[in-house]
């Protein structure tokens, strides 16, 4: 014990940066338990770690376990915290229904193949809603909010801050389609959201809302001016929505409703320019509406390992700060009383963090992109107090500021991503610092030319392979030439298409913003043909099969032991992340799966997924086994037909939509198509010798003795897993998986009932 000890102590300078690492241990703590743990062991060791940091402050075997015990504990006390504030998940409506609320975003979304920008459809998120329906009547307005997606045709010009009247068929947040994978409820409980659905009519706008349109027609206003003229129409609705809503700011607009209306200009005057694919992409750089992207070059980004860069987070608040600081400074070092008399470099840094808090507010404020806003305000406090900018404490001092304001933003990809791709650089720049100013010497333009390259190649090979892993948990593949693809497109972005992006935003008022928009086109169209070269590589996407909870927390923390430590102990992270990294290949993947929805079945045979069945949600949950298992979706054989090794036969006695699967000494009946709802009894010899009786219908009469899956065990339990183990059968229900949580919604999506208020007596 005392030579563990003497290595922490030669380590002492780096104890701190460990701190957020316990807040993150003990968040975790607070998720993992299939039941709702109580706060009150968590408060008591916090006293203990409170009571060890005071009585042996002097005595490092004291202060470690008290600052251990106290880190761990705020961070379980912050997630408990956080998720009891959260507003009850409410029971929505099961029918169509008319729905009123206040407009809080409208989004373009991606339009289908083959349409143009144009024709893209929308989706709005209201708040305050209510429902038209007796049960709600005198009900409090929703305090979360629901997305609804409009209809194709609806030609209705809306902005933040309308009230307006759709009806629309309403969804609950959905279960997960296998356990273990993507917990979408959870994520929703914290995000705020009730919700969503699809308008089954044309919107109706309440006329008393529409102020600054008395006769139908925007009234004229300074904003009116960012219209502009013919060159404008093809965005004329879009942008006279947004001139009314700035048209009554004096008259109780919010902030947040002008922040909206501004990106809603500014997008419409990009497609404007820019009515194609770059258009998409500038809008999204620019102002982060990204839903206007079509799929085909979604997909192409990523594919290539450039995904990131339709992400507004670090790499575009680095751009943007970067620019204004540059700007600045030199302009103030060409004014010589300035550059005589004035600290330049600070001011310089100011104005890049008010100009880069102003891009996060236009671009909606995003996670990804707050979580690297604090960052840029510690590195430039950092450049005004004189202390080192890029500095694994400022890292540890943004992460635990983040984990306090949004724990349950850990177990999220955008989280792990940015925080393992900057540890990483920070650690690998620090290990690499004497062999980097030697390659770097006292050579002319072409030696700085070349140690340029070389760090942007080191830079791309560092965050990389930090953030692969993580990216292969969350989405399940590898894209090996991500380091060439962003060798090539991270110059392109910053040198060319983000200059001239804020240059168009900045002059937009003059209607001077078309020329440096086609100039900024021009550089996404040159992204655009590499991110589709690559996408077309061989291999470009490799599949690989699910990452499992221990194995994902195993990389991480390994990558914190090789980042957070100096000496050469340090090399002993490698060990937990090589297994994290080999974790999807260590354990087995289910034999049989059963969707939520009970509708649809898969079995694991030959190399393939063989699925079968029919539901409203069927493609969603196709789609997330598909990145699951990393394997080809086939249709189940027909009747008289079966898999290549004939381990699933269909047809088996002449009952239609029954096949039977066998591995390992077990045998397992499928009904994967019943049209009599489980009123038609199967024949007692099917059943014989049977371990376990699968059916997308009610079990009903069919398969007495058997053990059996149907409609009404994937409705109270979720989603299931089987394993066929030779004499040990196992199996997992998604309801076994995540437990009874505050985000876990009651059998058949049910949440709490939103009751109207009490007559007034």
């Amino acid at each position: 014990m005392s030579r563990l000890f003497l290595f922490l102590l030669s380590e002492r300078h780096r104890l701190p940066l460990w701190l957020p690492v316990g807040m993150a241990i003990g968040i975790l703590l607070y998720f993992e338990p299939r039941d709702e743990p109580a706060p009150w062991a968590a408060l008591a060791t916090a006293t203990l770690g409170v009571a060890l940091l005071v009585a042996g402050w002097r005595r490092l075997e004291a202060r470690l376990p008290g600052a251990a015990a106290l880190s761990i504990s705020i961070g379980f006390l912050a997630a408990w915290s956080i998720a009891h504030r959260q507003p009850p998940m409410p029971e929505l409506p099961r029918r169509a229904v008319y729905v009123t609320g206040r407009v809080v975003a409208v989004d373009t979304l991606a339009p289908r193949s083959g349409d143009s920008v144009e024709s893209s459809a929308r989706r709005v998120t209201l708040g305050r809603a209510l429902f038209e329906t007796p049960q709600d009547e005198g009900m409090l307005p929703l305090r979360r909010t629901l997305r609804i997606r409009l209809r194709g045709d609806d030609v209705a010009v809306l902005a933040p801050g309308d009230q307006i009247r759709v009806r629309a068929l309403l969804r609950p947040p959905p279960f997960s389609a296998l356990p273990g994978i993507r917990d979408q409820q959870r994520e929703v409980w914290f995000s705020g959201l009730a919700g969503g659905g699809r308008a089954l009519g044309p919107v109706e706008k309440d006329a008393a809302t529409a102020v600054g349109f008395p006769d139908g027609r925007p009234v004229e206003s300074s904003a009116a001016h960012m219209v502009g003229d013919g060159r404008d129409a093809v965005d004329r609705k879009t942008t006279d929505a947004a001139v009314g809503r700035v048209s009554v700011a004096g008259e109780g607009a919010s902030a947040s409703s002008l922040i909206e209306t501004a990106r809603e200009i500014i997008a419409a005057r990009i497609h404007a320019v820019l009515p194609d694919a770059r258009g998409a992409i500038a809008a999204t750089v620019l102002v982060g509406l990204s839903g206007a992207i079509p799929a085909a070059d979604r997909e192409a980004f990523a594919a290539s390992g450039l995904a990131h860069l339709l992400a507004v987070a670090g790499l575009h608040l680095g751009i943007v700060i970067g620019l204004i600081m540059a700007a600045i400074r030199t302009g103030l070092a060409l004014w010589e009383w300035a550059a005589l008399r004035l600290p330049c470099k600070e001011l310089a840094a100011v104005a890049g963090l008010l100009g880069g808090a102003s891009y996060v507010a236009l671009t909606g404020m995003h996670l990804p992109a707050l979580r690297s806003l604090v960052m840029a305000g510690l590195v430039v406090l950092a450049l005004l107090t004189g202390r080192r900018a890029a500095s694994m404490r400022g890292l540890a001092t943004a992460a635990a500021a983040l984990l306090l304001a949004g724990p349950a933003e850990l177990l999220n990809a955008p989280f792990q991503m940015s925080m393992a791709a900057v540890m990483a650089l920070i650690a690998g720049y620090e290990a690499l610092r004497k062999p980097l100013l030697r390659l770097h010497g006292d050579g002319g333009l072409g030696r700085r030319l070349l140690v340029h390259v070389a760090m942007l190649g080191l830079t791309s090979l560092l965050a990389g392979l930090a953030t692969l892993p993580v990216s292969v948990a969350h989405f399940g593949e590898i894209q090996p030439f991500f380091v060439l693809a962003n060798l090539i497109a991270v110059p392109l972005t910053a040198l060319w298409v983000m200059p001239a992006g804020l240059v168009a935003v900045v002059i937009m008022p003059l209607h001077l913003e078309a020329a440096p928009l086609h100039f900024m086109g021009e550089g996404l169209s040159v992204i655009l043909w590499f991110a589709r070269m690559v996408a077309a590589w061989p291999a470009a996407r490799i599949a690989t099969p699910m990452t499992p909870a221990w194995g994902l927390a195993a990389f991480l923390l390994g990558l914190c032991w090789l980042c957070l430590w100096s000496r050469r102990w340090r090399l002993l992270g490698l060990a937990p992340m090589l297994v994290g990294c080999l974790s999807p290949f260590l354990i087995a993947p289910p034999d049989i799966v059963v969707a939520a929805d009970g509708g649809v079945i898969g079995l694991r045979d030959g190399g393939m997924l063989y699925v079968a069945g029919r539901s409203r949600d069927a493609w969603v949950e196709r789609e997330a086994w598909k990145q699951a298992f990393a394997l080809p979706l086939v249709d189940l054989p027909q009747a008289g037909g079966q898999t290549p090794d004939g381990a699933a036969t269909c047809g088996e006695d002449g009952a239609p939509g029954v096949c039977v699967f066998t591995r390992d000494g077990r045998s397992v009946l499928l009904r994967v198509e019943d049209g009599s709802d489980g009123s038609v009894t199967l024949p007692a010899s099917l059943c014989a010798g049977m371990d376990l009786f699968v059916t997308v219908s009610p079990a009903r009469a069919s398969c007495p003795g058997v053990r059996a899956i149907d409609r009404f065990t994937v409705w109270r339990e979720g989603a299931q897993a089987v394993w066929l183990e030779g004499a040990h059968m196992r199996v997992l229900s998604d309801l076994a998986w995540t437990g009874r949580r505050l985000w876990t919604m009651r059998p058949g999506g049910h949440g709490t009932p939103n009751l109207p208020m009490a007559a007034e007596e």
